[in-house]
């Protein structure tokens, strides 16, 4: 890493005791069977984030006066076990510590142990997934905490509604439950589809962005970019309607490969965390203020 502050010199950094929001970036791809690149995405949407206005025109605020601060390890391990493992024991430290945790991929093996931490904190948790693909694999090229795994692992403890899917292996058809999958191609068609999603959370979510959720048209940049998928307000507007109706406890976003053709993508993921970290401390203030 660069040492870039989320949100550049200008943004409220401050240390680990004052900060409400602590920025996680974890470099790791080694499961990634087709394109490597996952690893650089952290520091690509550090980078992009210093160039992203911290002013919310949407929530008239600026999140980042909450204080943020970037936590990082100084070294990952390679195994994915070994990585669920390291998540687990760091989230649950910030979570104890009255912290709001966001995690920046790499790939989606970041996600099970980070769940796994929250988890121990919050028994009353769903986690929402974005994403193109299904992740239900109960093991992929030998390990269990692959990132085709993901939510495999995930909804051993915890319940979890999926949104955005159009890819998966039919092996994936035992670990599906379609009362709670919201297939893109349904989506772009049906009316009402976010107030069903919300209606499926119970009142503490976590929430995994898989950046290969968006259309490849607004985010190209990701291993297996997959057509068909949401755009920039369909996805708002979904973190909006969760933040202003359930408890968000946590969320990752993962999954960009940069290219250095192309930065817009970069910095799409950087205002999305914006955007989310926005939606969730405005409904809080809000929540005081009544």
């Amino acid at each position: 890493m660069n040492g870039i502050p989320f949100g550049g010199e200008a943004s409220h950094w401050t240390d680990y005791k004052s900060a409400k929001i602590i920025v996680f970036p974890i470099p790791y791809d080694d499961t990634a069977t087709w394109q490597k690149g996952a690893a650089l995405g952290p520091e690509a949407i550090m980078e992009a984030s210093a160039h992203v206005e911290l002013y919310d025109i949407e929530t008239d605020s600026e999140v980042h006066v909450q204080g943020i601060h970037t936590f990082q390890l100084p070294h990952l391990p390679g195994s994915p076990e070994g990585l669920a493992r390291i998540m687990r024991q760091n989230v649950a430290s910030f979570i104890k510590d009255g912290k709001f945790p966001v995690l920046l991929g790499g790939n989606h093996s970041i996600t099970p142990g980070a769940v796994q931490g929250i988890k121990d904190y919050f028994s009353d948790l769903t986690v929402l997934q974005l994403d193109a693909h299904a992740d239900l694999r109960d093991s992929y090229n030998g390990s269990m905490f692959s990132h085709a795994c993901v939510m495999a692992r995930v909804k051993e403890v915890s319940p979890a509604v999926q949104v955005g899917i159009r890819s998966m292996g039919r092996e994936e058809l035992n670990g599906l439950d379609t009362s709670r999958v919201f297939f893109a191609r349904d989506i772009l068609s049906e009316q009402g589809w976010m107030e069903r999603v919300v209606e499926l959370l119970s009142f503490n979510v976590y929430v995994t962005i898989d950046l290969d959720v968006f259309d490849p048209s607004i985010i190209p940049s990701t291993g297996t970019p997959e057509p068909g998928g949401l755009d920039w307000y369909q996805i708002t507007g979904l973190l909006r309607k969760v933040a202003q109706e359930r408890h968000v406890v946590g969320f990752d976003v993962v999954e960009l490969m940069p290219n250095q053709y192309n930065k817009a993508p970069d910095f799409i993921a950087a205002r999305l965390v914006f955007q989310f970290l926005s939606y969730i401390f405005k409904g809080r203030a809000m929540s005081v203020e009544r």
